[in-house]
């Protein structure tokens, strides 16, 4: 490597740190939302035990360089109470993710996964919304499934 490439090098690698370094002041990691605004979010909230939790993964980006692999999730829920809302069905579905940083060097800023995730046999307040703003996006909540108010709509309860 001559000294005009370690030179160009070296510049493009100087911009992309101070790129990074800006673009991380301008987004984080979202805070947990307090109880009441779970509630003022939620369209639904439930209590229930998780029967199953369905999962697939998904890559973003190109394979080996950047990208998210994202783990889209379903929750089998029996409803054990109805806190807000109506729900007749005594067996609901919930949907969150997680995701995981799989290029090279730093993840990009943005959202991070949901908080709580919740497991087998474990019984849990679920915040959902159903045809609205779900904390993250209500473009992607018309379809009338159940989205786990993000970033933190399950909260474990100790038996």
């Amino acid at each position: 490597m001559g000294f005009t490439d370690r030179v160009y090098f070296k510049s493009i690698c100087y911009l992309l740190f101070c790129f990074s370094l800006f673009e991380f002041t301008l987004w984080g990691a979202r805070a947990p939302s307090s109880e009441d605004q779970l509630e003022k979010i939620a369209t639904h909230i439930i209590v229930g035990q998780v029967q199953a939790v369905y999962s697939y993964k998904e890559r973003e980006g190109v394979p080996l360089v950047s990208g998210y692999e994202y783990d889209h999730k379903v929750a089998e829920v029996k409803v054990e109470k109805v806190e807000k809302g109506e729900i007749s069905e005594s067996l609901v579905y919930v949907r969150y993710w997680s995701r995981k940083w799989k290029g090279v060097g730093l993840p990009p800023p943005g959202g991070q996964s949901y908080e709580n995730q919740p497991k087998k046999d474990q019984t849990c307040r679920f915040y959902l919304a159903k045809n609205s703003y779900d904390g993250l996006s209500k473009d992607e909540n018309q379809d009338g499934g159940y989205n786990v108010v993000y970033v933190n709509g399950v909260q474990p309860i100790k038996k």
